[in-house]
C-alpha cells in the first residue's frame, strides 16, 4: 500500500481562509456603507441652512440656559435639502447636545436669489415640553 500524499496548501489552510475571506467581504461592505452615510451627513452639515441654524442656536441665551455649553450638533441629521441654482428648500431635524441636556432643532427654509429665509427655527428640548422659537424678533 502506497502512503497517502501530504495535503496541498488549500487542504491544510481552508479552515481559516474561508472564514477570513467571508469576514473580509462583510467588513468591506459595512465599511463602504459607513463611508456613504458619512459622506451624505457631511454634505448636509456643510450646507448653509445647517450652519446658520446651529450658529443661531449656539448664540441664543435661552437655548444656552436649557442645554448648557458647549452646544454641538449630533451625528445623525434627518431631513432633506434641495437646491437648483440660486433657489432651494431645506427641512431638517438637527439633534443638539449640551452639557445640561439635549434637544432637536427643527429647520424649515427656502432659498431665493441665493438668500436663505427661515420659516421655522425651533428647538424642542428633550427634558421639557416647552419649545423655543429662535425666529423671535430681537429688541
Amino acid at each position: 500500500m502506497e502512503p497517502k500524499p501530504p495535503p496541498n496548501w488549500w487542504g491544510r489552510n481552508w479552515k481559516w481562509v474561508v472564514p477570513t475571506g467571508c469576514l473580509s467581504a462583510v467588513a468591506g461592505v459595512v465599511g463602504f456603507i459607513a463611508l456613504i452615510i458619512s459622506f451624505v451627513f457631511g454634505l448636509v452639515k456643510a450646507s448653509t441652512p445647517y450652519k446658520q441654524a446651529l450658529a443661531r442656536a449656539q448664540a441664543d441665551p435661552l437655548v444656552i440656559s436649557r442645554l448648557g455649553t458647549p452646544i454641538r450638533g449630533g451625528f445623525i441629521v434627518s431631513g432633506n435639502i434641495h437646491r437648483s441654482g440660486s433657489t432651494g428648500q431645506a427641512s431638517l431635524a438637527i439633534p443638539l447636545e449640551g452639557s445640561r441636556g439635549n434637544g432637536t432643532l427643527y429647520v424649515e427654509a427656502r432659498q431665493a436669489g441665493g438668500t436663505w429665509t427661515y420659516s421655522t427655527l425651533t428647538l424642542q428640548p428633550d427634558a421639557s415640553g416647552e419649545r423655543i422659537n429662535l425666529l423671535k424678533p430681537t429688541l
